[in-house]
């Protein structure tokens, strides 16, 4: 049983003054210099100082809302972030002031991986240790990388965006699938150790094989974006914008890129594509369009309810795909031994 749901996201900006309290909280602990810092808050600034992520998770938590009306699910729907107000802790502590004894928790990513899942993990951990004793029990739902409404949504979202190249190039429009890069260590770590790693890039993979298949299309390719770690450590390659000047040496015309890896149209979305992407392509002379996520699309509401459903009735889980995903969580406790381990930071 439950007595609410705490969806629970990575936070944002929301006037120009938060943006470096905000970044610093981002990346305590990792060593990054001030300068560099400096340089991604412009990024924020470029749009008022103010990141679109809360917004948009408030609008899912409303569409959620009604959702769970239209299926006679009694469950409050609470907001707690990780690097921003409102903050994790502080909601928790208002869901114990308000009786509320067990909860679960939606996590705005779908993967696995560290920072996809095991940091969530440690969110509530942190939560309910701030809180004490009377903090309610929390289960993380499980991972939905492969959850039919998902990809039925980015199916869609694919084929509106084919729509916006100009019909001479449409049928030769490549489809680039993009997620968050990771370190490569940090993947290889990624999901239980008897599964043999690299859990978060084979769902990427897997998820943009679903999606390209409910699209109809057979080629495409699956690269990274918003690497922000130091040069000399290996991440996840080939980055959008240098893939997109690949194509184009290859003669590619038009491009239609699709964040598969995110559930919003967050800085991250709307920057490193709708920016740097984008101009990439004109610089190119090449037609782009870029998919919508799936966030304020009603389906994604279904979805959760969907996760809710499946964790309170028993509820067969709907999944596509062929690539582990793996469970809930109560706690805070990963879901087996040694997952997902923390990155060693390096100084």
């Amino acid at each position: 049983m439950a007595d609410a749901l705490l969806l629970l996201s990575f936070g944002g900006p929301e006037r120009p003054e938060d943006v470096l309290p905000f970044l610093e909280n981002v990346t305590r602990g990792r060593g990054v210099p001030p300068e560099r810092l400096a340089e991604v808050a412009q990024h924020y600034l470029h749009f008022g100082g103010v990141s679109p992520i809360n917004a948009l998770n408030r609008d899912i938590i409303a569409a959620v809302e009604a959702e769970f009306d239209r299926r006679g699910l009694d469950l409050p729907v609470y907001f707690g972030n990780r690097n921003w107000h409102p903050m994790v802790e502080d909601t928790v502590e208002r869901m114990r002031a308000d009786g509320i004894g067990s909860a679960l928790v939606f996590p705005t990513s779908a993967w696995g991986g560290y920072s996809g899942c095991r940091q969530y993990d440690e969110d509530i951990v942190r939560a309910r240790a701030a809180v004490g004793e009377r903090a309610p029990a929390l289960t993380k739902l499980r991972q939905y990388f492969d959850h039919p409404l998902l990809v039925e949504s980015f199916a869609d979202a694919i084929r509106a965006a084919l729509q916006q190249i100009p019909a001479e190039r449409r049928e030769d429009a490549r489809l680039v699938f993009t997620a968050h890069s990771v370190p490569i260590s940090a993947d290889a770590a990624a999901g239980p150790p008897a599964d043999g790693g690299h859990l978060y890039s084979r769902q990427v993979v897997e998820a943009a094989r679903l999606c390209a298949a409910a699209t109809g299309i057979d080629e495409y390719d699956v690269v990274w974006q918003s690497r922000s770690g130091p040069p000399q450590v290996p991440w996840l390659e080939p980055d959008i914008v240098d893939h997109l000047e690949a194509l184009s040496a290859k003669g590619v015309e038009a491009v239609v890129v699709c964040p598969v890896g995110f559930v919003s149209d967050h800085l991250e979305v709307i920057w490193d594509l709708d920016n740097e992407a984008a101009d990439k392509a004109a610089e190119l002379g090449m037609s782009f369009a870029r998919a919508a996520t799936p966030g304020a699309d009603p389906r994604f509401a279904r979805l959760v309810a969907d996760l809710v459903q499946e964790q309170l009735a028993g509820a067969r889980p709907l999944r596509l795909g062929v690539v582990p995903g793996y469970g809930c969580t109560l706690d805070g406790a990963p879901c087996a031994p040694g997952c997902c381990e923390p990155p060693r930071r390096t100084a």
